[in-house]
This record gives C-alpha cells, structure tokens and sequence, in this order.
C-alpha cells in the first residue's frame, strides 16, 4: 500500500469519527479541557491546553476529510514527482499545525501551531524549486512573520495576568484597556494568516505551489486559521475596533472580486475568489455573528477545496498551461470534472439550493437586517455580484469558448484516482449547507424583509451573470484603459507596495550607506588610512636602517646641533 493510500485512510476514519463526536458534544453541550503543566515561574504556569468543544472537533473533521482527500488526489497529480514521500509528509505536517491551532485556547500552544503553519508554508510553495517559487515563498513567509510577531508581543504582554488562557479573560478584554491591546495584536495576526488589506498580496503569489497544496491552503488550513482564532477571539471585540476592522474587511472582499475579473491566471483567479470569500467571513465576524461566519468557513471550505482540485485536473491535462486565454471546449473533451467545476462555481455564487446558498443568503439577509451604514450594504452587494461576474468570465473562457492554442494537448478524463479525490467532496458541495444549518443553529433564524430586500441578492447575482457576459465584448476595447485593467488586476498595486515599497528604499539607503561610510568615510579613517601611513612610517625606517655613511653623519650633526642647543 503506498504512503498515499496509508494517510487517506487514516485521515478518512479519524474524520468520521471527530464528526460522529462533534454531534454529540453538539447535542449534550458538552466542553472539555485538557491542561498539562509544563513548566512555572514566579505565578505564572506555561501550560500545554486542548480545548474539546464542538466547533474545534467539527473543523478538525472537515480539515481531515478535505485533507484526506486532496492526498488521494496528489497520488496521480505528483505522479512523476522523485520526492512524493517528502511532499506527503509536508502535507502531514501541514495538517497537524493546523490541529494544534484548532485545539488551542492557550497563546503559547496556538504559536506552536500558528508558527509551524507559516514555516511548513513557505516548504510547500518554494516545492518545486525555481526563482518565481522562492520569490512567492519569501513575501508569504516575511507577511506571516508580522502575525507571529503580533502573537509573540501579545504573550509577552499577558505576562502581566499570569495566565496565557485568553478563555478566562474574555469579559474582561473588552473595556480594559491594556487587554484591548492583546484583541488588536490578535487581530492584526489574524489579518496577516488571512490576507486582509494590507497583506494580500501573498495570497495570489502562494499559488507557485503545487495544486494540491493550493487547494488545501485556500480551503481549510493557512488562509482560515485567522478566521478561526478571530472566531474564538470574537466576544473581545471593541465597538471602536469593529467598525475599523469591517471598513478593511469589505474593502479587502471588493478589491478581491473587482481583481478576478481582469486576471487571466486560472489559480488566481480562484484564489482571488478565496480572498473575497475571507473579506465576507471577516465582515460577518466583525458585524456580531460568529456562528455565522463559522458556517460559511465550513460550507466555503468544501466547495472550494474541489474547485481547485477541478482546475488542477485541467492544469495537468493541458500541460501545465494555467493561462484561460488558452482554453476552451472542455466540457465536450472532460465532461466530468467540468460537471464538479460548474457546481462549485454555482455554489461560490450562492445559486439554490446548493451548500454555498445557505450561508451567503443567510449572511447577506443578516446584514440587511442590520443597523450599518448605505456603504457597507452596498459593498457587500456589490461584491456578490462580481463574484458572479468573475465566475461566469471563467466558464466563459474555459469551458464554452472554441478551441484555442491548446487544441493539440491530450485532454481527457481518465485521471480516475484524481477522480475518485474529487468524487468523495461533490456530494458534501451539494448537501452539506443544508445539513450544517440544520445542525448548527439551535434555534432557526427568521429574518422578516421587505420583497425588495429578499429579492435584492437575486438581483445582484442576475446582474453580476450581465456583468460576465458583457465583459467579453468589453476586453475588445481595453486598450483606452489599460492602465486602469493594470490596477485593478494588481489588487489595487498591493504586490509593488508590498515588494518595492518595503525594499527598494531600504536598498538604496543601504547602497548609499555601503559607498559613502563603508566604503568612504570609514575606509578613509579606518583600515585603509592606517595602512598608507603605516607604509610611509616603514618606508622612512627603512631608508634611516639602510647603512649609509652619509645618514649617520647628518643624524650624527643634528644630535649635536641639539646638545649645543639646550646648552
């Protein structure tokens, strides 16, 4: 039995058995905490914590099931890979930093895993060795070192309550204002793992990764272990904090959607529908539902697992080319996975009555009920739309568009192990809102709407599949505002400030300072001064030790004109 098949399975079961859990902690309200001394000092106790409740067993089984079943798949898509053992590890270790997150209430042990989410990261998207893999690696591995300092200055500074459990000062954090300190350090962590403005420009750059990765990082580990710890984090919010987070959060969910419908990259765009996706579950968080956005991060989890399996399977078939331009017809030459891709893509958009419908209408009808301003109405509705926009562009140029470039590649769907990976997912694309919406709210929520309220996501997802359309016959046109197509689909210039903006001056500084003091002033006055003068010193004692009458006879002379002339 190969490694592959091993870890499928055992992930498989141990799934199973934390869902069967989940619903029973579910149903008998049930919480246990496990607590390990490892070490004290001066009152304060460093300890290890697991936290057993149901949300960390429920998301510790979809982690598993997605997992398990992206390694099944990996066992074709890495086929002809030499080092499949070190990359299946990789995946392991991957998946058990984000265990040891989950299972955290304590900031010691979330680092341990928090830290060994980053780290194993940056091992998976430089895999396959070239410079673009090392450049995506570095600005995705510097952006998530701002959050482990954020975490590592919020221990330090929980040192002055004795206990880094942050479950036993939940009340307490919300007016006090040192523990507001801790929530905003939290928080600023969680925007960094879940690439909020200003971090998002590592998101699309991790897609130098091998597919696999991409679709468990964007579905259920790296990018929503922020949203999780914000989910813990959630009854520490401060009024003033909210409403700053939810400006950011919206304004990072339309960057992401305006940004998908002028990228040409097949993973970028789906990973920019991730990053739309998290602006939405942040949103929620921070307008007061924390049940709510750990719903859409569940159902969010599964769709978009399998819509980055789909375009792996593409990506394999037409020879690693991930450019749209190039497709075209594949739902007569792959009629299968373009069936799965289609499905996610109407789940993302929030089509009845699959999984994504439950928690998008809920989320949008919530927020409709709210007391928020006319610019955060809009911006969400707005963001729908484009993600419909985005989605229909994608089926546009892959699926229904004449064959192009790449008519000549061996396109079929005989890939039967990636296959069964992706088969093992659709039927929880499907059903599985329904069923999380039965199981997770106790009590049903009833949203009374005027008609137009109800009708408006209706309407803004009929107006994004227009915008798709239209946006076809618009890209003819493009050359009169290319310079606008370049900013909206280089998010808004986050990737140039985030490389540029944070290296080039130091760079220069640094050039500056090699030449003028390094090189300079330092040489002038240091080593190199004191060598020449060193040299000219040696120089004239060699010349006085060089055994010459005539030296000796003039040194002889001065010494006496001395004598006679202090005497």
């Amino acid at each position: 039995m190969s490694i592959c098949m091993i870890y499928y399975i055992t992930f498989l079961l141990f799934s199973l058995m934390l869902f069967m859990m989940s619903l029973t902690f579910m149903v008998m309200d049930y919480l246990f905490m496990i607590e390990y001394e490892l070490m004290s000092f001066n009152s304060s106790i460093i300890c290890l914590t697991l936290l057993f409740d149901w949300i960390s067993l429920l998301f510790m089984s979809f982690v598993l099931f997605i997992s398990s079943m992206v390694i099944l798949y990996s066992e074709e898509y890495m086929l002809g890979d030499k080092n499949l053992h070190r990359f299946i590890l990789l995946v392991v270790l991957f998946v058990f930093s984000m265990m040891m997150m989950i299972i955290s209430p304590n900031l010691i042990s979330i680092l341990l895993g928090w830290d060994g989410l980053g780290l194993v990261s940056f091992c998976l998207v430089v895999y396959y060795q070239n410079m673009k893999s090392l450049n995506a690696g570095m600005i995705t591995a510097l952006s998530n070192r701002i959050g482990d300092v954020a975490i590592l200055l919020s221990i330090s500074w929980m040192l002055n309550f004795g206990s880094w459990n942050f479950m036993f000062y939940i009340e307490y954090m919300k007016n006090d204002f040192s523990m507001v300190i801790i929530t905003f350090l939290i928080i600023l962590a969680a925007f960094t793992k879940s690439a909020q403005i200003p971090f998002s420009s590592w998101l699309p750059a991790a897609m130098a990764a091998p597919t696999p990765v991409s679709s468990l990082v964007h579905s259920s580990t790296l990018v929503t272990a922020g949203v999780y710890l914000l989910i813990r984090f959630s009854p520490c919010f401060n009024d003033y904090l909210i409403y700053l987070m939810l400006f950011i959060s919206s304004l990072t969910m339309f960057m992401a959607g305006l940004g998908a419908n002028f990228e040409y990259d097949l993973k970028k765009i789906i990973a920019l529908s991730t990053l739309s996706q998290l602006g939405l579950m942040m949103s929620i968080l921070f307008l007061g539902d924390s049940n709510l956005a750990l719903f859409h991060l569940l159902s969010h989890a599964l769709f978009k697992a399998l819509l980055f399996m789909c375009a792996g399977s593409m990506i394999h078939n037409y020879l690693s080319c991930q450019d749209i331009r190039l497709m075209g017809s594949m739902i007569k030459i792959m009629p299968l996975t373009c069936s799965f891709f289609n499905i996610c893509n109407f789940s993302l958009c929030g089509i009845p009555f699959l999984s994504g419908f439950y928690s998008k209408d809920l989320i949008l009808e919530f927020l409709s009920f709210s007391s928020f301003n006319l610019y955060i109405y809009f911006m969400f509705y707005i963001s729908i739309g484009l993600t419909v926009s985005y989605t229909i562009r994608l089926c546009y140029y892959s699926m229904y568009n004449s064959y192009n470039l790449y008519s000549f590649s061996s396109l079929n769907d005989q890939g039967l192990i990636m296959l069964r990976g992706m088969s093992g997912l659709i039927l929880l694309v499907i059903f599985m809102g329904s069923v999380l919406n039965w199981l997770m709210f106790s009590t049903p929520y009833f949203i009374c709407l005027s008609l137009f309220m109800k009708m408006m996501t209706l309407l803004m997802i009929m107006f994004g599949f227009m915008l798709g359309v239209w946006t076809q016959y618009f890209y003819n046109f493009k050359f009169n505002f290319i310079k606008t197509v370049f900013f909206f689909s280089s998010l808004w210039n986050l990737p140039y400030l985030s490389t540029f903006g944070m290296n080039l001056m130091p760079l220069n500084l640094s050039g500056s300072y090699n030449k003028l003091i390094d090189q300079g002033w330092s040489e002038y006055f240091g080593a190199k001064n004191l060598f020449k003068i060193l040299v000219k010193t040696s120089s004239l004692t060699m010349i006085l030790t060089n055994n010459s009458l005539k030296i000796y006879l003039m040194l002889f002379v001065i010494f006496l004109y001395l004598i006679f002339l202090y005497i």
